[in-house]
């Protein structure tokens, strides 16, 4: 259906046009989706330190609910950008990457809490130090929403608009969170 600026051209983002909007601005992971080479890759990477903020304030109850506001969030985020830019699902919008990677890390946040104390980067959660969980999650995610496995991809190509550009990265962190469950479920001995 064509819709009322379809004569209009499509706007070219710049770090100055995003900043001058907070929707934008989260839309484009605070700059990061500006990134010329793979900005979806580097959206996942500023979405760590969001990850971390959370894992260090949140509960695990806490934190899934902080996560399900910024997918949610993120659906209008997503709309508003598309809508400004007059582009569906421009590569720069990586909102989407930000709530796909905090859903793939959730149960690494539960993990998380049977420690006592500070959590570093170094401190053992579960098998492994929480560097390597963030590592791994970080590429259990980017393949995922790369290779987009059914029905992701499937999903992504009949949805349009703000939860389209979302849906897809949920359903990836999704994914990303039941391979990181089974991967402490088989650290602990009971898978396989």
């Amino acid at each position: 259906m064509a819709g009322p600026n379809d004569h209009l051209a499509a706007v070219k983002p710049t770090l100055r046009g995003i900043a001058q909007n907070p929707m934008y601005f989260m839309a484009f992971g605070f700059g990061s989706g500006l990134s010329p080479f793979a900005p979806g890759t580097a959206g996942t990477v500023a979405a760590i330190p969001l990850f971390w903020l959370f894992l260090q304030g949140l509960t695990p109850v806490q934190y899934l609910i902080a996560t399900a506001v910024v997918s949610v969030a993120g659906i209008y985020i997503c709309q508003r950008t598309t809508d400004w830019l007059r582009v569906h699902d421009h590569g720069g919008i990586v909102w989407d990457e930000f709530a796909g990677f905090l859903i793939g890390m959730a149960p690494v946040v539960f993990l998380a809490a049977d420690n006592s104390g500070p959590l570093g980067l170094e401190t053992e959660v579960g098998q492994w130090p929480l560097w390597l969980w963030i590592v791994v999650g970080f590429f259990l995610f980017r393949i995922f929403d790369v290779l987009k496995p059914f029905p992701i991809g499937m999903v992504d190509k009949q949805v349009d608009g703000g939860f389209g550009i979302m849906i897809d990265d949920v359903l990836a962190g999704l994914d990303t969170a039941i391979v990181m469950y089974a991967i402490q479920l088989q650290h602990a001995g009971r898978l396989f």
